[in-house]
């Protein structure tokens, strides 16, 4: 019989070195890269197992190392039958390895599959463990190619997408954690309600850093969408939208059981979901409240990375995306999200419109620390939406309920108000900005602030239902909206056609999370629309369709001269009543309450129009116009917003009438 090909290679120590460097290419062809590809590009499958470093560099051992192992010892223990046995086995586990590499490579580059697949593998494995055994340069090309698992292992730690989850380069989270790794950031949503962006606009068209320079300090350092609109002025419809990714098209409760599929229940799994809140309940408590945990450690790691080796390496395709996100099974098969009952009304949350907002802000900053996984933070705060109580400084006031909004100097004191609690939300926005630098988050995070719809201070047209957006629709549907992408230093302007249900697929293409539906948006990441039509839906299903393009903001009331002057009090000429008197007499700065709202009546001898001028401790705080009685009897009413007028203890209230040459007339208070 004829000297085998390798001749006096094939004996001894010599020989079986060589043997197991063509098993181990062999292997490494047929199960270390196809399992390292796939798992290169699934960093999700660390996130969701919560797998540290090591257990991920045991694991990548593992699979570099521990399926060569059986086969070169069965290789070497056909010794003991000798050296034609050894020769025989040897060929024919190459035989073997090279069909299994068939069948990968037959799936990747023809429609065969199956049966037929297997056959043609088998017939390419024999064909190369006959080649093999005639020729040199197979078994030298493959002693070669040994180098290949190291180099799989290499490009896995340092070149792959899940490198950034193996060895985290991050520079501001917790070493070794994936906050920093870029692979899914930190995500910060914080959704505002019933805030017009010409309300934060100056006559120049930019964000009026003066009066709100926390929101210019956000769109300084992140990407301002400026010609961004909500689609609806109702936030059971406005809402949902937004985390949805659908236009609104059924009048139904924003709950999660008749939104399945929501920002909530897509990055459920990879990402730790905190989440607050308001008028909606869009995310079900498998995900918020009673979250599952997934299986963790060693040897679950290898034990999926089992079931993925079967599904790359079948002759078959497999039924599951070896690629997708990794999720776990949630409580809803136990009957969690099931067992609370599905509500009917879409204002089945409107009692929450009476929370305390400040408390469920602090709450919000409170969790807004690194974490061993990501997570998405949310937080819808009816703020600066009605009812208006709050001064700039943050002060609160009390006001009648029944105060109207629309009419003659009313209109323009619900826009005063309006503009006072937005001053304190630009307070809050500060907080946010300052707790996510002084955390690390800052840079790493995606940050997300907007408002869910606007609001129509327009004569006539208050409110922001229909006959609003047909007057005032700039001041109903454009709304901020700044998007802070991870390590973004510089703001830029984007004036594209953005509709808040570009919002989902833009958070989700940021934070790498693949949306498993399909969504009326369009993320920021494609090219803009062509068409600059807006849409709005007044009702579900039947859109109002506008053009496009940046409002320009309504100018501001000039402040009347008389603000800010010091007055004497002088004689009386006349009367007034003013309610709450006695808050002036005994006032505690630290209840956090001022009686900064003045509203009583005058004589009917005023005439409408005349204007009075309110004073505290001597210095006058606010001008307004005397209107007919309201249907609560007041004809006058004024917002102090400066809380330096006042002072604890005793506070002198004064009412003056102007008249037309600028005199000043005090009236006598009861």
């Amino acid at each position: 019989m004829a000297e085998p090909a390798l001749g006096r290679w094939e004996r001894g120590w010599r020989g079986e070195l060589g043997r197991l460097l063509e098993v181990a290419a062999l292997v490494g062809l047929v199960v270390t890269q196809p399992l390292l590809d796939v798992l290169g590009r699934s960093p999700d499958f660390f996130l969701f197992h919560r797998a540290d470093t090591g257990q991920i560099l045991l694991l990548t051992a593992l699979v570099a190392v521990a399926p060569t192992v059986p086969v070169a010892l069965l290789g070497a223990l056909s010794r003991l039958a000798g050296r034609t046995a050894r020769a025989i086995t040897h060929t024919g586990l190459v035989g073997l390895l090279l069909a299994a590499l068939a069948v990968q490579v037959g799936r990747h580059l023809t429609p065969i599959r199956g049966v037929p697949l297997l056959v043609v593998a088998v017939l390419a494995g024999v064909a190369g463990a006959v080649a093999h055994r005639r020729w040199r340069a197979p078994a030298r090309v493959l002693r070669l190619a040994a180098v290949g698992p190291v180099a799989f292992v290499a490009l896995f730690l340092f070149v792959s997408p899940a490198s950034a989850v193996v060895l985290p380069r991050g520079d501001g989270g917790a070493a070794g954690t994936a906050q920093g790794t870029g692979v899914h950031p930190p995500v910060v949503m914080l959704i505002l309600d019933e805030l017009p962006l010409v309300s934060l606009l100056g006559a120049d068209g930019r964000i009026d850093a003066a009066r709100y320079p926390n929101f210019a300090e956000l769109a300084g350092a992140s990407t301002w969408y400026r010609n961004a609109t909500g689609v609806s002025g109702w936030t059971p419809n406005a809402l949902p939208a937004m985390l949805t990714g659908k236009y609104p098209a059924r009048s139904v409760a924003p709950h999660y059981s008749q939104y399945p599929d929501n920002i909530f229940t897509a990055f459920g799994g990879l990402y730790d979901i905190r989440a607050e809140e308001s008028i909606t309940r869009l995310c079900p408590p498998s995900r918020c409240e009673q979250p599952v945990a997934p299986e963790q450690g060693l040897g679950v790691l290898v034990r999926e990375t089992g079931k993925l080796l079967g599904q790359v390496a079948g002759p078959t395709e497999s039924a599951v995306d070896p690629e997708d996100s990794y999720r776990e099974k949630t409580r809803a098969e136990a009957g969690l999200d099931a067992a609370e009952p599905v509500p009917a009304d879409p204002k089945f949350r409107w009692d929450s419109l009476d929370d305390n907002q400040p408390a469920r802000f602090t709450s919000f900053l409170a969790g807004l620390k690194p974490q061993p996984r990501p997570v998405l933070h949310f937080l819808h705060l009816l703020m600066p939406h009605s009812p208006w109580a709050y001064l700039p400084s943050g002060a609160r006031y009390d006001a009648p309920e029944d105060l109207p909004n629309d009419g003659a100097g009313w209109i323009d004191l619900a826009r005063q108000r309006h503009l006072a609690q937005l001053g304190y939300t630009d307070r809050l926005i500060g907080e946010t900005l300052r707790t996510l630098r002084a955390s690390g988050l800052y840079d790493q995070a995606l940050v997300v602030v907007t408002a869910d719809h606007g609001v129509s201070f327009r004569p006539g047209a208050q409110g922001r239902g229909m006959d609003a957006i047909k007057a005032a629709a700039g001041e109903v549907a454009w709304v901020p909206t700044f998007v802070k992408e991870p390590r973004q230093q510089t703001g830029r302007v984007d004036d594209r056609n953005w509709e808040h249900v570009d919002l989902l697929p833009t958070v989700a293409d940021e934070a790498g999370v693949r949306l498993p539906w399909r969504v009326d948006g369009r993320s920021a990441r494609q090219a803009p629309r062509t068409d600059g039509t807006k849409h709005f839906y007044d009702r579900p299903g039947e859109p109002v369709t506008f053009p496009g393009g940046v409002p320009a903001p309504p100018p501001l009331p000039a402040p009347h001269p008389l603000v800010g002057t010091e007055v004497r009090a002088g004689a009386t000429e006349g009367n007034a009543r003013v309610a709450d008197l006695a808050a002036f007499r005994s006032m505690d700065p630290d209840t956090g309450t001022l009686p900064a709202l003045v509203w009583g009546d005058v004589p009917d001898r005023i005439p409408d129009g005349t204007m009075l001028a309110v004073a505290v401790n001597g210095r006058i705080g606010a001008v307004v116009p005397v209107v007919p009685p309201d249907p609560g009897g007041r004809r006058f009413a004024a917002l102090l917003t400066d809380d330096r007028l006042f002072r604890a203890g005793t506070n002198q209230l004064d009412v003056y009438q102007v008249a037309r040459d600028g005199t000043l007339r005090r009236l006598a208070l009861s």
